[in-house]
């Protein structure tokens, strides 16, 4: 008799978990950079490793914000200034600090390129920040790789950039100027 009790209580358990896990939120997770005084989210699923602004080899005849190619564990990778790209302006033009760093895309999206960016500034959650409305005026102006916008506990805030989406951009893809 107590088996069947037993049975019955781990079949009730594991149907009240799966009820929970089926009401639960997904979790979404970004990689929080800065790029010329921007906060920008990169989901954790679309971003790769994490490098040092090493030495870039330039590539003549290639668009300004193409800064070269670098070596990334033994493999050519190309290097993008995210901010040249996007169009930002460091204050003052101030160049990259010496907390760059390149952010490399998941080997899943299959583009051998790495993002450089001014400074890592750790993980976020969605669950501690709070979704923006897109009815903003220049919510109709952002690309496709823009997402959602995010605002963190202390009022800053964030723009998603779906790296995915970026990697499929034909201006992100012609690179010969």
């Amino acid at each position: 008799m107590s088996n069947k009790q037993a049975l019955r209580e781990l079949q009730t358990r594991l149907a009240e978990r799966m009820q929970q896990v089926r009401t639960e939120a997904a979790t979404v997770s970004w990689l929080a950079v800065q790029c010329a005084g921007q906060g920008l989210l990169f989901q954790l699923k679309q971003a790769g490793e994490i490098f040092e602004l090493g030495h870039v080899l330039p590539v003549p005849h290639t668009q300004t914000w193409l800064q070269g190619v670098v070596n990334l564990r033994g493999g050519v990778c190309t290097a993008i200034d995210l901010a040249g790209f996007l169009g930002l302006q460091r204050p003052d033009g101030a160049a990259p600090s010496d907390h760059a760093r390149l952010v490399a895309f998941n080997s899943s999206l299959g583009i051998n390129a790495a993002l450089s960016v001014d400074s890592l500034e750790g993980l976020r959650h969605a669950a501690d920040m709070q979704r923006l409305d897109d009815d903003d005026a220049g919510a109709e102006n952002r690309p496709a790789f823009a997402a959602a916008r995010w605002r963190d506990a202390e009022g800053r805030v964030w723009q998603e950039i779906d790296l995915m989406a970026l990697s499929r951009q034909p201006e992100f893809l012609g690179v010969a100027a």
